[in-house]
């Protein structure tokens, strides 16, 4: 037995292909429109194909072809199957069946027809299987890619390479396709990029005076951060630029050095400073500084996984709830690994609600983590600081100076 497809413009065209290859007595078993990029690439223009099969034995194939003609063109009318039937001397008339039941044969080469009828079937099976599973196979045509695409995925990657974490960039990036129209100005699609980019980050949060009476101020963060300096540079701002009142407190009672290193700033921009180990001492420096504008609080720098510490610390910041407006000031390095801010972060929030800083801005070129620890813990950043210089070296967080970093800028 012989199976074979051929492929022409048109059916007609397909069938004598067959005929004249294989002969005569070939029988069409399907017929199906395909693809240029097709199976058989090799022909020109491929419109229509056509599946045929021979048996060398043309008697028992023309019996086994009409059968399964019989069984399979059951909307032929009655009078075509009696046509088929009358033309098939192997085969007796079949038995009409109910409900389109199985066709009966009689004779005693019923059976090795039957054989040959299954195998023919099954063979076709997987002769039109194979193809249509190859077909659907990744042979679809992929979606040309506009150079607005180009553009976009450019601006994606090159906030992974600022280090901002793939979630927080597919979500921005899948916001601005529900916006951008197809084959938009490149300036366009940037635009809407940099303002959605500029929302994330929010308004920036600096301190503000209380509405009345004194404003206490916390500053929490693990050893290293530049805690300590980022206090002085803010309370130079204060007290130098703007003329107001400011006293600092370190609450850091394990590192000598950087109480001793507060002193000397305190020292240098005449102001008053203090030492506190418990709450009363807290209680006691608001009644004394009870004119002052601000009171800046240092806090010990100690590992965030000490619980101890952690709690003794959320009783100092919450000891003035209700006497005092305060707010918290969570300071990190830019140069911390996300993995680790995560932790930072998840830690001291169990303390209190706070705002960020960032620090040492000048020792890293990307600021990814900004944008990552905006996202993740929601909190409003007010300053970041980019070396040692006291006063200098710091300022309000600027939410479009960071996007035009983030998007391949230069400052």
């Amino acid at each position: 037995m012989i199976i074979k497809k051929f492929i022409a413009k048109t059916e007609k065209e397909a069938i004598e292909n067959a005929r004249a290859e294989l002969g005569e007595g070939v029988v069409v078993m399907n017929v199906k429109p395909v693809k240029s990029k097709g199976l058989f690439a090799f022909l020109k223009s491929p419109m229509v194909e056509v599946t045929v099969a021979l048996e060398e034995e043309s008697e028992k194939l023309t019996a086994a072809v009409s059968a399964i003609n019989s069984v399979i063109a059951s909307s032929q009318n009655k009078e075509k199957e009696e046509e088929t039937v009358k033309n098939t001397p192997v085969i007796e008339r079949p038995e009409k069946q109910e409900n389109n039941g199985p066709i009966r044969e009689k004779g005693e080469n019923n059976s090795a027809i039957e054989e040959k009828l299954d195998s023919l079937q099954s063979l076709l099976e997987q002769q039109l299987q194979k193809p249509e599973e190859e077909k659907e196979e990744p042979q679809e045509e992929k979606k040309e890619e506009t150079e607005t695409d180009k553009f976009m995925h450019l601006l994606h990657d090159t906030m992974l390479e600022n280090e901002v974490d793939e979630k927080y960039a597919r979500e921005i990036m899948d916001e601005i396709e529900l916006i951008n129209k197809p084959n938009i100005p490149f300036d366009y699609a940037l635009a809407n990029i940099y303002q959605k980019m500029i929302l994330k980050f929010g308004k920036p949060s600096g301190i503000e005076p209380a509405g009345s009476g004194i404003k206490l101020v916390f500053f929490i963060g693990p050893t290293g951060v530049g805690k300590t300096t980022t206090i002085a540079k803010i309370a130079s701002k204060f007290r130098v630029d703007e003329k107001k009142k400011v006293a600092l407190l370190t609450a850091d009672t394990y590192r000598i050095a950087a109480a001793e290193q507060l002193r000397t700033y305190a020292n240098i921009l005449e102001v008053p400073f203090r030492v506190i180990y418990t709450v009363e001492e807290i209680n006691k420096a608001l009644e004394d500084f009870r004119d002052y504008d601000y009171i800046m609080i240092d806090t010990a720098g100690h590992s965030h996984q000490n619980a101890t510490q952690k709690d003794n610390m959320r009783n100092i910041i919450h000891s003035v709830d209700d006497r005092v407006e305060s707010e918290v000031h969570l300071v990190l390095s830019a140069t911390t690994k996300y993995k680790d801010l995560i932790s930072i972060a998840d830690s001291y929030k169990e303390m209190a609600d706070y705002k960020l800083i960032f620090t040492k801005l000048d020792e890293t070129t990307t600021l990814g983590n900004l944008l990552n620890l905006r996202l993740y813990t929601g909190a409003s950043l007010s300053y970041v600081t980019y070396g040692q210089n006291v006063p200098d070296d710091i300022e309000d967080f600027n939410p479009q100076k960071t996007v035009k970093r983030l998007l391949g800028g230069k400052n």
